[in-house]
Formats: C-alpha cells, structure tokens, sequence
C-alpha cells in the first residue's frame, strides 16, 4: 500500500499506522567490503597525471579510456544483492581488475547517492559511473507482459545506453544483474564484432523463434518479411558485448523504439524488451560461445522452477527466469545451482564467503 494511501487512513490506531508505514518501506541492505584485487604485470597501465588523476594519452579522463574494460548494469535497491555478486565475481576472476570500469544505471527516482555510497563502501577503489535513465521516457512504450517485473522501466535500460554512456565509450560489455563470472571478462570484452555487427551474444538456434512474436505479427505480410534473409536466431540481452559507435550511427535505439511503438498498437509480441532487439538485431549478430551464458538458472517466468546447468563448460551463470538464488536462499528453498552464487553474496550473512 503505498504511503500517501496509508496516511489517509486517519482512523487507524497511530501503533498501526507506523507499523504499516515501516512495512512499506524497503530496509537498506548492509554489505561486506569486498577485498581488493590487483592486476597482474601483463596488464596495460591506465595513465596518472601530475595531479593525480587518472587520464589517457588524449587527456581525457580514465573512465573514456581504451585500455578499460567497460561494464553496463543497471542498479536498484530491489536487485543491489545481485549487482553486488556481479562485481565482485568480474573482479575476483580476471586478471586485470583494475582496469575494470562499470557504468550502472539508474531510475531518476532512486536514490543514486545512497546506491554510489553503497558500491564505494564495499567496493572503495572500484572505478565506476551512475547515469540516471527518466522513467517518463520509457514508461509510455512499454506493454504488459508475462511477468511483472520484465515491465520495470529500468530493464528497458539497455536500449539507451549509447545515449547515457559518455560518446568517448566505443565498446561496452553489458550485463544483467542476476549472474555471476567464473572466468576473466577480459575475454568476453574481446570478441571480435566482424565488419558490421552492433553486438555479440551467445544464439540459441534450436529454441521456437517464432514463438516470441504472435500471430498478428506472422500473419502480416509486411511485418513477417522482416526477417527474411536473416539467420535470426533467439539470443539473450542479458550478456551482450555492444559496439556503442555503430550502434550509434545506425540509430539502434530509435529503431526499437519504433517497434515498441508498433507494439502499443497492435501487440506483435509478448515477452517484455527482449522481441525488439531480435527484430533488430537476430540474424547480424557476433557469436560468443555458449559458455558465456549459462541462462535459465531462474526456471521459468511463471514459476521459477530449478534446472540444471546445460551440457558444456560454464564462464558465466545466469538466474534468468522468476527465481533469483539470493530470494531463495533467504527462504530455505534453495536449488542445487543456487549454492554456486552464495559464494559471492556480499550481504551481512553467514553465507557470504570470498572463497572462490
């Protein structure tokens, strides 16, 4: 019940309307500070001036530099946990954490300075940016969908990111916050885009393509071409390596964005921000193996049921789907795969560890 409603409620005892008030409101997570990682001699050095400050050759600061690895999230009170495991897995397994730069995106709503005060707290030398995405820009496109949360206006974040990251930024490895790495980023950052694809992500070619669209938009002649003379194959935007210069000039975002807008019109899919960017982008995309998005650890989208992992080595894994392991664990419902995240829960529980 949200608190305007509750302070109507006059004829409420004073002892009940407090306790309701404080119900309403989410508690501030306390978290561990994460240890600090260094990086190995082969790493490329991001330049210090004179006064200190860190810059690259052109004089522009290090968050524009070439050498970093650059890292998109968003971040909200509701999946900080999350984010936090997220951070702390890049830097516990790459060889180069110090040149690790995040990019975390934020409601214009929330709390940006409590989330940056919560990420220096346990992340002190961490080099990262918060960028404020404005709800009213988003909250008009979007269309209900399967699942409550997949309509939060921050998880459309990740079409705006050439619009929100500095235009300096050319390459950006975008990442959901319900994961965690077991291998170097390093390697990820660096798969090779080709001569025109925007972005690299692992395809699924065996899933029901067709499935994510409904019959409108297959018995429309028009729209139904769309993807003729593409190999379009389902892929999933929450590990994606993203060429923000192309994306750039070919007006990716506006491009979804017309598809959203068709969407309010005339529902040609179901499931939330991921048909626009297939509509886009399946079919020209980079490959990236499969390894780098063990997805689907979060069960379905009704009823987060466990799965095992897929056949195949593991660089990445992923709780998409209704389940989030930190949820579970907190209920004593945990899955099997569930005890490979703990490891990097940074809350104040006995659970968190830094143990690899």
């Amino acid at each position: 019940m949200p608190k305007l409603s509750l302070l109507q409620h006059c004829s409420l005892p004073p002892f009940l309307l407090l306790f309701l008030l404080a119900a309403a409101t989410p508690a501030v997570q306390q978290f561990k500070e994460a240890p600090k990682f260094y990086n190995s001699p082969d790493c490329l050095a991001i330049d210090t001036g004179l006064d200190g400050t860190e810059t690259v050759d052109s004089g522009l600061p290090s968050i524009c530099s070439d050498k970093a690895v650059h890292v998109a999230m968003t971040l909200d009170l509701a999946y900080l946990r999350g984010s936090m495991a997220v951070i702390l897995s890049a830097l516990q397994h790459t060889s180069c954490p110090e040149n690790i730069s995040f990019h975390f995106v934020t409601s214009a709503s929330a709390d940006s300075s409590l989330l940056r005060r919560t990420i220096a707290a346990s992340f002190p030398y961490l080099r990262f940016e918060i960028y404020s995405l404005e709800e009213s820009s988003v909250l008009g496109l979007i269309s209900t969908s399967i699942r409550e949360a997949l309509d939060c206006p921050l998880n459309y974040a990740r079409n705006y990111l050439a619009n929100l990251l500095p235009p300096c930024i050319r390459r950006v490895v975008y990442l959901d916050s319900d994961l965690v790495l077991v291998d170097d980023i390093l390697n990820l950052a660096a798969t090779p885009l080709g001569d025109t694809a925007v972005l690299a992500a692992p395809e699924y070619c065996n899933a029901n393509f067709t499935s994510y669209f409904t019959p409108t938009f297959w018995s429309n002649p028009t729209l139904s071409l769309t993807f003729e003379g593409r190999n379009a194959c389902y892929f999933n935007t929450g590990v994606m390596v993203i060429d923000l210069e192309r994306w750039r000039k070919g007006d990716c975002t506006m491009k979804i964005v017309e598809w959203m807008e068709l969407q309010k019109r005339m529902r040609i899919y179901e499931l939330g921000s991921l048909p626009p960017f297939l509509l886009v982008f399946a079919g020209n995309i980079a490959p990236v193996d499969h390894r780098w998005n063990q997805h689907g650890l979060g069960g379905d989208n009704f009823r987060g049921l466990c799965r095992n992992l897929h056949p195949g080595s593991v660089s990445l894994l992923h709780w998409s789907g209704k389940g989030k392991p930190w949820a579970r664990l907190d209920e004593n419902r945990a899955c099997p795969m569930d005890a490979l995240w703990a490891p990097y829960d940074l809350l104040h529980t006995p659970s968190a560890s830094f143990e690899s």
